[in-house]
């Protein structure tokens, strides 16, 4: 009707002494199971002293709603329990029950170290981060990024290195792979970084020859072919060899080792 304003909104105010995205991601689960009015969600991140919590607390008082709170601090929370009570707030401790039950089950003591989710979070996209990276350069498909790296794999066909280069992804590396044949020239990135970086794969003779037969059989293709000659095995081992020389790089045959194994060494040699 005509002279009367538009509804304020719901006011719910986040306080942590973090980011506060754990808050946030509850306070929107619970905000969508209601309908029919406008919340407004503000927040306040790293809050570090009593101060702050009683300032926010007093503009919450003028302006209605409720707090929801992540405060690892003992002493904040405290705080934010005694301004509720004074000013009469609803303030609602997500973390502080969590923590409590976890000390009288389990007999711990907390950290009490603010954003260790945050951190959880970090770790979480920077594997995503390598794990895109090394899609992007599975098998030499984008050479230029060789020099972004912090593995290199090479090596001749059937020596895992995708599926070594995934596994070191998920741990967090960004991994780039590059096939070796002595008729193709390897890029030129790999003579520009440290050999200390490049991981040359190699393999027994009779081992290779046989992963590569089965390899043949289970693409539904003949034996006998280049591809499972032992002439021809043996010269791309050597010519394998013969570029590691040049690179002063690692070498590491795979011949019946797991994935895990071999990822196990490069971590090793990998400078810090």
């Amino acid at each position: 009707m005509e002279g009367l304003g538009q509804a304020s909104p719901h006011v719910i105010t986040i306080c942590s002494d973090s980011v506060g995205d754990t808050a946030e991601s509850v306070v929107k689960a619970t905000v969508r199971q209601f309908q029919g009015h406008e919340v407004k969600i503000r927040r306040v991140s790293h809050m570090k002293h009593e101060d702050e919590i009683r300032a926010v607390m007093e503009q919450v008082n003028q302006d209605g709603g409720f707090v929801v709170y992540t405060l690892v601090q003992p002493e904040l929370r405290e705080m934010m329990r005694e301004e509720a009570i004074r000013l009469g707030v609803r303030a609602v401790d997500l973390m502080g029950p969590m923590m409590q039950a976890y000390i009288d089950t389990f007999n711990d003591s907390p950290q009490s170290r603010p954003g260790l989710l945050h951190e959880m979070d970090e770790d979480y996209f920077r594997r995503m981060e390598a794990i895109e990276f090394t899609v992007k350069c599975d098998d030499g498909r984008d050479t230029t990024a060789i020099l972004d790296a912090d593995i290199v794999l090479v090596g001749v066909s059937r020596t895992s290195k995708t599926p070594l280069s995934m596994f070191l992804s998920h741990k967090g590396y960004k991994v780039a792979n590059f096939p070796l044949v002595p008729e193709v020239k390897p890029p030129q990135e790999l003579y520009q970084i440290s050999g200390d970086r490049i991981f040359v794969l190699t393999m027994q003779e009779e081992h290779l020859l046989r992963i590569r037969a089965e390899r043949l059989k289970a693409l539904g293709l003949p034996n006998g072919s280049a591809y499972t000659s032992a002439d021809r095995i043996r010269e791309e081992l050597d010519y394998a060899q013969t570029l590691a020389d040049k690179w002063n790089c690692h070498v590491i045959d795979v011949s019946d080792k797991a994935i895990e194994e071999t990822a196990n060494i490069i971590l090793r040699l990998l400078p810090s």
